[in-house]
C-alpha cells in the first residue's frame, strides 16, 4: 500500500488542527493553534479571517516540522460550517469579519422570511429551516455593509465563501474559489437535489452567483499549493474539502444507512445516512452527507448550538482558570446534579426545537446547590441535548439505531460518555482518537489521489474505540429525562 502521508487541516471554531495520516489510516503527527472569538454585541459572534488563515499555517508548519516531512502527498480540509466571509478577489483582503455559525445578528431578517411564507420552499430545496445559523442571511448582511457590496459582488469583484473556500483561496494564491457539496448544502443557497446553486434562492437572499464558489464533490482535486507559500512546497494537491461534521461521518466509515454519529465540539452535530433527502417534521434537517468514490450520500442531521460551549461558559462564569478541564473535574466530584439543570439556550435552541427566542436557564437550585452540581448539570446538558436529537433522528430514519458513534474532544470525558449511554439506553462507541473530522478529510483526500482505491479499503482500516454500556435502570433514565424536558420547556416559554 502507498504509505504517502496525507496532511489534514481541521479548522474549527476554537482551534485549528493539522494532522499527518499515513497509508494505514493512522495519525502519526499533529499540532494545533487556538483561534479567538469575538462577541461585539449580544448574540453576535465573529472571528478574524486573517487569524483563521494564520492559525492554519502555524499548525501546519509545526506539524510538518515535528514529522520532518517536506511534502505531503495531498491535503484534505475539514472546517467549521456555515461561518461565512467576503473578500476582495483582487487584493485577497477580507472585507469584514468571518461571521460564525453561532451568530444571531440576522434573526430579524430570518423572521421576515418566515412571515413571508418562505419556509416550505427553503426546506424543500435545501433541507434546512429558516434560521440565522445558516450562511445565506449572514452573507447578505456582510455584502450590505460594504459600499456597493451587492453590485461589486455581481460584477465578479468580490468572493463570498465559507471557511473551506477561504483556506483554499489562500492555499492556491487566489487561483481557486471553490467549495464542496457538504459546505454548500449548509448555505441555504444550494439545491441539494440538483447539487447546484439555486437561482431563485440566490435572488431571494441577494447573494450574486458571480461571487459564489464553484462546487465539487468532497473528494476531488480542488487545486494545488501555490509557489512561495511558507512551509508547503508548490504543486501539492488539495484533494478534499468537507464540513467538519460530514468529514467525521466519513471518518467513522459510515458509508450506508443504519448508524448515527455525534460530533462533540463547541456545538454538536448528529448525523445518520439516508439514501435520499428525507423531509422531517421534527426539527431535523436533510443535508448532503458526503460525496466521494463516485457516490453522493445524504443524511438526516440535528445541530445543537451549545454543548462544549455550555461547559466553557460555566467555567468562565465560575472564574475557573482552565475552564473546560476544571468544570469536568468539578462535575466528576459529585454523583449527580442534585436536580439542577442547565439549558444552554444562550442564543436560542437548535434541533429539534429551532426556537431562537429561548434563553439559557439554570434551574432546580436549592440552598444546598454547589458549584460541583452546576458543573455536573453543564456536562449532563450535553448528553440530554444529544438524546433530544437522537430520538428525533431515530423516528425519521425509520431504521434501527442500535448505538451511538461518538467523536470530538468531549469523548475524552469518560463520565460524560457513560452518562450519554445511560440517558440514551444504548451503547456509545467513542473513538480513542477524537480527531475524526480531520481523519475523514484525510481519507477523502487519499481516495482522490489513489492512496486508497475504495470505500471497502477504508472500512477495513483499524479504528480503536472505547465502549460504554448503559447501566442505569430504565425508570431512573426516563425520570431524569422528563425533568430535563421540563427545564427545556421553561427555557423556551
Amino acid at each position: 500500500m502507498n504509505t504517502g502521508l496525507i496532511l489534514a487541516i481541521d479548522q474549527g471554531t476554537t482551534n485549528t488542527k493539522a494532522l499527518l495520516v499515513d497509508g494505514e489510516g493512522r495519525i502519526v503527527q499533529s499540532a494545533s493553534r487556538p483561534v479567538a472569538i469575538r462577541f461585539p454585541r449580544p448574540g453576535w459572534v465573529e472571528q478574524d479571517a486573517h487569524d483563521l488563515w494564520r492559525s492554519a499555517m502555524e499548525a501546519v508548519g509545526e506539524c510538518l516540522a515535528r514529522a520532518a516531512v517536506a511534502s505531503p502527498a495531498a491535503i484534505g480540509i475539514s472546517n467549521q460550517r456555515e461561518s461565512v466571509l467576503v473578500w476582495d478577489k483582487r487584493s485577497g483582503e477580507p472585507l469584514g469579519p468571518c461571521i460564525t455559525w453561532q451568530c444571531r445578528r440576522t434573526s430579524e431578517f430570518c423572521a421576515s422570511l418566515r412571515a413571508e411564507g418562505r419556509a416550505h420552499c427553503l426546506a424543500e430545496r435545501t433541507g434546512l429551516p429558516i434560521d440565522p445559523l445558516f450562511s445565506a442571511s449572514k452573507a447578505r448582511w456582510l455584502l450590505e455593509q460594504i459600499p456597493h457590496g451587492p453590485q461589486r459582488a455581481a460584477a465578479g469583484e468580490l468572493a463570498v465563501g465559507t471557511v473551506d473556500s477561504w483556506l483554499l483561496w489562500n492555499l492556491t494564491g487566489g487561483a481557486r474559489h471553490a467549495s464542496d457539496y457538504t459546505n454548500a448544502s449548509r448555505t441555504q443557497l444550494f439545491n441539494i437535489h440538483r447539487l447546484a446553486w439555486d437561482t431563485e434562492l440566490i435572488e431571494l437572499f441577494g447573494v450574486p452567483s458571480a461571487a459564489l464558489p464553484e462546487t465539487l464533490p468532497s473528494s476531488a482535486i480542488f487545486g494545488e499549493i501555490t509557489s512561495g507559500l511558507k512551509g508547503l512546497p508548490s504543486g501539492v494537491p488539495i484533494a478534499a474539502m468537507a464540513g467538519d461534521s460530514h468529514a467525521a461521518l466519513f471518518g467513522h466509515a459510515i458509508f450506508a444507512p443504519g448508524a448515527v454519529k455525534a460530533t462533540y465540539g463547541t456545538g454538536s452535530s448528529l448525523m445518520c445516512i439516508t439514501e435520499r433527502p428525507v423531509p422531517s417534521a421534527r426539527g431535523i434537517t436533510a443535508t448532503v452527507a458526503w460525496s466521494a468514490a463516485g457516490q453522493t450520500r445524504y443524511a438526516l442531521e440535528g445541530n445543537i448550538a451549545a454543548t462544549g460551549a455550555a461547559v466553557e461558559w460555566l467555567g468562565e462564569f465560575l472564574g475557573l482558570e482552565a475552564r473546560a478541564e476544571d468544570v469536568a473535574r468539578l462535575a466528576g466530584s459529585v454523583d449527580d446534579s442534585a436536580g439542577v439543570h442547565l439549558v444552554p439556550a444562550f442564543a436560542g435552541l437548535g434541533a429539534p426545537h429551532w426556537n431562537d427566542r429561548a434563553r439559557g436557564l439554570l434551574t432546580g437550585l436549592t440552598r444546598g446547590t454547589t458549584a460541583a452540581h452546576a458543573a455536573r448539570a453543564a456536562v449532563e446538558s450535553i448528553a440530554y441535548q444529544v438524546r433530544d436529537v437522537f430520538d428525533a433522528i431515530a423516528r425519521d430514519a425509520c431504521v434501527e439505531l442500535p448505538l451511538l458513534l461518538a467523536d470530538g474532544g468531549a469523548t475524552k470525558n469518560a463520565m460524560l460518555m457513560q452518562f450519554q449511554a445511560d440517558i440514551l439506553g444504548r451503547p456509545v462507541a467513542a473513538r480513542a482518537a477524537p480527531e475524526v473530522s480531520a481523519l475523514g478529510a484525510a481519507w477523502m483526500a487519499g481516495l482522490a489521489v489513489g492512496i486508497w482505491k475504495s470505500l471497502e479499503e477504508l472500512r477495513a482500516l483499524a479504528r480503536e474505540e472505547r465502549y460504554f454500556e448503559p447501566t442505569m435502570p430504565a425508570e431512573r433514565r426516563e425520570s431524569l429525562y422528563a425533568a430535563w424536558r421540563e427545564a427545556v420547556a421553561r427555557a423556551a416559554s
